[in-house]
């Protein structure tokens, strides 16, 4: 196939080998499907006629209303909204669940789940690993505010427990309540490349399981970045070196989020090079410190070696660079404003709403 793009005069991304360009338009794949991106969709009719012609198998559907499951609709102000409301219309047939009876948060705020040891085996009458598969995919896709819940409940995929299904009802529940909710992308060219990181410092601990689950003692890196005001890319993950402090938990956080910034921020500055239009290529990274511990900020600004942080690994240093640069400044923020807090904890309903609003727009 791409032999057969280059025939037709694309050419590939240096950056992202999913992505390809000829003159003024954008082509994306993804496994067996496309989209096409440009100002004039004749140019886009002649570009996909030429492709045909190619004989490349190729099904013209129009403007996309519907793209790998996700629901697109575009307003008359310029704003889209990806949903999946399908999707959730099934997770909460398949996991029984009926009635008013819903939940305001995808989580307890007052339990982190862990293994339950000694609980009964799951023993709810709907396939936990399927569940869970396609909850997976609608966290990833139009859903940041479930990614947590849903991480959490992925972990123990393996040998379920009740708890853990009892925590499946309710993430089902939360989705009952908010079935419309997904992405709303409104472009706010005021506003840039952002992102935002957080780490909860061993938020996972517990004393009493911390023999047979040592990975309880991990922390858990959270991060969502946006693009002109819309939202782009998130992720909810137990990291994979166990933090010493808070100041090393957030360090990584901060590494690991970067590794989704840095590859978007070439992919941007490809564009530009192209003649695309692009609002902004250097990200604004906004870092949360602990009341007056900026160790993490100080790190990044003056790299080196300290007692207690030299033996951070090397691989979490990678972004220093781009940071002496310019090409990536980094900014404390106060816990209240830090979005990626709902990535990191289950949190209060106030909180977590004031968050939810950030991240998906309603």
């Amino acid at each position: 196939m791409v032999e057969k793009l280059i025939d037709c005069g694309f050419q590939p991304s240096l950056i992202d080998e999913c992505v390809f360009y000829k003159d003024d338009v954008i082509f994306i794949v993804y496994v067996d499907d496309g989209i096409f991106i440009g100002k004039d969709d004749s140019k886009i009719s002649h570009i996909i006629q030429q492709l045909c012609n190619a004989h490349l198998d190729i099904e013209d559907q129009g403007h996309p209303v519907d793209y790998v499951g996700v629901n697109i609709k575009q307003s008359r102000d310029g704003t889209i909204d990806l949903t999946q409301r399908a999707l959730i219309d099934t997770i909460i047939e398949e996991c029984n669940v009926s009635g008013v009876y819903t939940k305001p948060v995808p989580a307890k705020s007052s339990m982190i789940l862990h293994a339950f040891e000694d609980a009964p085996a799951f023993d709810l009458d709907f396939n936990y690993r399927s569940i869970v598969g396609k909850l997976n995919y609608l966290a990833q896709t139009t859903r940041p505010d479930i990614m947590l819940a849903v991480h959490q409940v992925a972990k123990y995929s393996s040998c379920p427990k009740r708890e853990h299904g009892e925590a499946i009802i309710y993430i089902a529940r939360y989705l009952m309540r908010s079935r419309d909710v997904g992405l709303q992308f409104k472009p706010d060219q005021s506003k840039g490349f952002e992102n935002f990181c957080d780490a909860d410092f061993s938020g996972n601990w517990r004393h009493a399981t911390a023999e047979v689950d040592p990975a309880t003692a991990k922390s858990r890196s959270g991060w969502i970045t946006f693009y002109a005001g819309c939202p782009i890319t998130f992720a909810s993950k137990i990291q994979s070196q166990c933090a010493l402090s808070t100041t090393e938990a957030e360090y990584i956080s901060l590494s690991q989020s970067l590794r989704d910034v840095i590859p978007v921020m070439q992919l941007l500055e490809e564009m530009k090079s192209r003649g695309f239009e692009v609002i902004c290529t250097s990200p604004h990274v906004y870092c949360k410190t602990f009341e007056d511990n900026s160790g993490a900020l100080e790190l990044v600004r003056l790299p080196k070696l300290r007692p207690r942080t030299k033996h951070i690994n090397v691989c979490y240093h990678h972004f220093c660079e781009h940071v002496q640069k310019g090409l990536i400044k980094i900014f404390p923020i106060d816990t209240r404003d830090q979005v990626a807090d709902a990535l990191t904890k289950p949190l209060a309903q106030n909180a977590f709403y004031r968050h939810r609003k950030y991240m998906c727009g309603q």
